[in-house]
Formats: structure tokens, C-alpha cells, sequence
């Protein structure tokens, strides 16, 4: 799992490649620091290279998102497959995420 953040003057890029999973979460959840620092701004995740996502990814996903809405920015979700989109959307997490 690899996260590569690129930053704009309002908006923070994460593109996500691999698989975020039980093994990956620690990982990622200490990559994901400038996310969360810069979370009153609008932040994208590019997941068209995201392989899989497990619910130890999920929760990460979960916790940018109460991030944001505590300090008013967001979060839009990019380029999923159809098999992520079938994970967010069985586990009820489609609904609380912006997809482009």
C-alpha cells in the first residue's frame, strides 16, 4: 500500500495504489497524518489504483471524514472499481462519501 499526497492551494490529492487492508491500515493511518492535518480543506482520494479495501481501511476512511466535517472541509472519493464501490456500498458507507 503506497499513499502519495500532493497538495494545491485548496486542495489535498492522496492517490491511493495496492490493497488497504488489516496489514496496511497502520501504515496508512500514519501516511494519512497530512490528510488530516489539512482537513478543513477539500480532500480528494484518487483510488484508481486501489486494489482492495478492508474494514481496517473503511474505518481510516471513516475517521478523514469526521475529520473534515469537524474542521469544514470534505472529502471526495475518485476512481473506484466496482468492486470497491460493492464494499462501500454493502458495508452502508457509499451513502456518506462524495464519488466522482
Amino acid at each position: 500500500m503506497t499513499l502519495e499526497i500532493q497538495q494545491d492551494k485548496d486542495t489535498i490529492t492522496g492517490r491511493l495504489e495496492g490493497r488497504l487492508d488489516t496489514a496496511t491500515s497502520q501504515q496508512f493511518a500514519a501516511e494519512m497524518s497530512p490528510l488530516l492535518n489539512n482537513a478543513d480543506k477539500h480532500i480528494v482520494l484518487d483510488c484508481s489504483r486501489l486494489e482492495f479495501i478492508s474494514s481496517s481501511g473503511l474505518r481510516l476512511f471513516l475517521s478523514l471524514r469526521k475529520a473534515t466535517i469537524a474542521k469544514g472541509g470534505d472529502v471526495t472519493i475518485t476512481g473506484i472499481t466496482d468492486e470497491i464501490k460493492q464494499v462501500f456500498t454493502i458495508t452502508g458507507f457509499y451513502s456518506l462519501f462524495n464519488f466522482k
